[in-house]
């Protein structure tokens, strides 16, 4: 329960006793993951001074410390469906090895380079090159002085009052010195959600009742103690000829045959088809050892990349033996080695046991790669963490919002406060064997599941916002967690622009709509269409127009054909539609000037007509007498979808930033 808005207090007392150093900032993100990385640099990079805590000693979360180094996207990831930071990291990725290795004469001429070529990921790489990237991303920050990064640093404690974070205590690893931040606001980027419990933040935990959701996959008794199950990745490398068996870990025969070790992707489903080492089997989607491959040795023509290194992410070492949420550390502790013990039998099954695609058993020459995961081992410094607790949020994303079952068009549910785009299906690695995977439409992530309902400095920046158990398997991938710390941070610095709580923001459409446009102005997609990416003229344009719903797209297709001509008659619907939302934003002495319902707007003989510019001035001109016209290209000139939405685009901007008193 959220605490009450007079209550003041520590909550461990012990932690105040020790010296403690007192940082002033304007934004404190709490967990160096994908989302607290990029939160840190939104907001830094919009003026703000920022803290980030991070408990281990990389960044990056899923793709470094946990060793998911292979991006979950989709199909359009390419060109579109990211922000414009979230594809300066993939740059960054791809120019890491172009510019360090050397490669060879295919990838040199491959601009989207694969360093692993998975077959499940367009960009799979090492776990440590991803700490490494992300380190020269903030460099600039962190010598500018507006980003400060605290490594093996975790918060303890929290000083509540008014509702409001007043102050984080934390503890640096080593040292007895403690941290007291006093922010403005707070980022819970934790995997667990970590913040949410000291500070008295409400939130969900575990599976929901389908009564409580309406979801059709939900079951139909909640479940708090089923999360997702957690994996230890690990690291090997296919060396012919060699022997790199590792000893037997406690408990091995147990896990084989409870898990069970196994090849197959659904060992629990009869009939399932089992992958083999380097060959595709039938019904397969190719090797298991390049499905998270993170170096391919044909890619190279560098003597350090001699072979093929892939990370083992897979059922047989997802760890379903309890959840680690709300546990004490001696419980979570127990339950990290027993996973752990998990991944190092499921490597000493592949290694003695495990079929051998021309007949035998055992994979003796996969060898662990420790300099890969950053470990000693080979296994991933931290577990990979799917699910925590979820923020109990103003708005909670259910399955039926973005199920292509629920959505025959091309979108999942609109939402009108959208704060950032994602898609994938629904993936739950749930606590009982077998996995759950539900097809989703192109998704948006509402402002409403960001805010808390009660705590006022208090935002979700990961996998810890307002979704259900079931949702949660579709917002925790990596672009959709980055796209949500980066709304995080744009709604944190929003308010404190303005003056105003997340409450209020989410309350109110016309600081919602402002706080898109800033969302806009940092390259962040509020809505799909697939072929206007980011550096496309009209991209900002298209995206408001259709977040105002003047201009949505039609439910068959995510495009938009920016280049296609329009006719009069669509021309004079879209500037009457863009009219009436403009009168909308405007004072009530502009309002009384702007006529959508105008006779230069009313059906007529010439509809079918290519829509000229001179035609299309004076639709304008009629409908919004003070608009200002753009660079004249000649009447004659046939209008495209893109010229219009420029224009249109233009217009509404000014209406909502003049309604709006800037």
């Amino acid at each position: 329960m959220a605490p009450e808005a007079a209550d003041t207090r520590v909550t461990d007392p012990q932690a105040t006793r020790a010296q403690t150093v007192e940082i002033m900032c304007d934004v404190l993100v709490a967990g160096g993951g994908l989302g607290g990385v990029a939160a840190a640099l939104q907001a830094a990079r919009l003026d703000r001074k920022v803290c980030l805590i991070e408990e281990t000693g990389w960044l990056g979360g899923q793709i470094s410390t946990q060793g998911v180094s292979h991006l979950d996207e989709h199909q359009y990831i390419e060109t579109f469906g990211g922000t414009a930071a979230y594809y300066e990291l993939r740059s960054a990725i791809r120019r890491h090895y172009q510019s360090r290795y050397a490669l060879a004469s295919a990838a040199l001429r491959e601009p989207m380079l694969n360093p692993g070529s998975a077959w499940v990921s367009r960009l799979s790489f090492e776990p440590a090159v991803g700490a490494a990237v992300l380190q020269e991303l903030t460099a600039p920050l962190r010598a500018a002085g507006t980003l400060q990064i605290f490594y093996h640093t975790r918060a303890v404690s929290a000083e509540i009052a008014g509702g409001r974070i007043a102050s984080l205590l934390a503890r640096q690893t080593g040292s007895a010195g403690l941290i007291r931040f006093r922010p403005a606001f707070v980022l819970d980027a934790t995997d667990l959600g970590d913040l949410f419990v000291l500070s008295g933040t409400a939130y969900r935990v575990g599976v929901e009742s389908r009564a409580e959701t309406g979801e059709p996959s939900a079951p139909q008794r909640a479940d708090p103690a089923c999360t997702q199950a957690f994996t230890f990745p690990f690291a090997v490398e296919f060396c012919p000829g060699e022997v790199h068996t590792i000893p037997k870990p406690p408990g091995y025969e147990e896990n084989r045959g409870a898990q069970p070790y196994s090849l197959s992707a659904q060992p629990h489903h009869a009939g399932a088809p089992v992958y083999r080492m380097s060959e595709t089997a039938p019904g397969t989607y190719g090797p298991f050892f390049t499905y998270r491959r993170v170096l391919a040795a044909g890619n190279f023509d560098d003597p350090r990349v001699p072979r093929d290194v892939a990370v083992i992410n897979w059922p047989s070492n997802d760890f379903r033996g309890g959840s680690p949420v709300d546990r004490l550390p001696e419980e979570q502790a127990r339950l990290w080695e027993q996973a752990r013990r998990l991944s190092l039998g499921f490597l000493h099954w592949l290694q003695t046991e495990a079929p051998r695609d021309g007949g035998g058993y055992g994979y003796p020459e996969l060898r662990p790669r420790p300099d890969i995961m950053g470990s000693a081992d080979g296994l991933s410094q931290a577990p990979y963490i799917r699910e925590g607790r979820r923020l109990r949020a103003k708005q909670t994303i259910r399955e039926q919002d973005i199920a292509a079952a629920s959505h025959p068009g091309a979108r999942a549910a609109r939402f009108p406060d959208t704060a950032g785009i994602g898609y994938y299906p629904i993936d739950l690695h749930d606590c009982r064997p077998g996995t759950v995977s539900v097809p989703t439409r192109p998704f948006q992530i509402p402002l409403g599941a960001l805010v808390p309902v009660e705590m006022v400095n208090l935002l979700p920046a990961a996998k810890n916002i307002g979704t259900t158990h079931i949702t949660n398997g579709a917002y925790r991938l990596h672009p959709v967690e980055w796209a949500v710390g980066e709304g995080a941070a744009a709604l944190a610095v929003f308010c404190l622009r303005v003056g105003a709580a997340p409450q209020e923001v989410h309350a109110r459409a016309d600081l919602t709509r402002r706080l898109q446009l800033l969302l806009l102005d940092q390259g962040v997609p509020l809505y799909w269409y697939d072929d206007v990416p980011l550096s496309h003229p009209a991209f900002a344009a298209t995206q408001l127009l259709a977040v105002e719903g003047i201009w949505e797209g039609e439910p068959g297709t995510l495009r938009f054909a920016p280049d296609q001509t329009l006719t009069c008659g669509e021309g004079t619907r879209l500037v009457a539609a863009a009219a009436r939302a403009i009168r909308r934003w405007q004072n009530a002495e502009r309002a009384r000037s702007t006529r959508p319902d105008a006779a230069a707007l009313h059906p007529g003989p010439g509809d079918a007509a290519p829509l000229r510019w001179a035609a299309a001035a004076t639709l304008i001109a009629e409908a919004i007498p003070r608009a200002t016209v753009p660079p004249h290209p000649g009447d004659s000139h046939t209008v495209t979808r893109a010229d219009l939405a420029l224009w249109l685009g233009r217009l509404l901007r000014e209406a909502i930033e003049s309604g709006a008193g800037l």
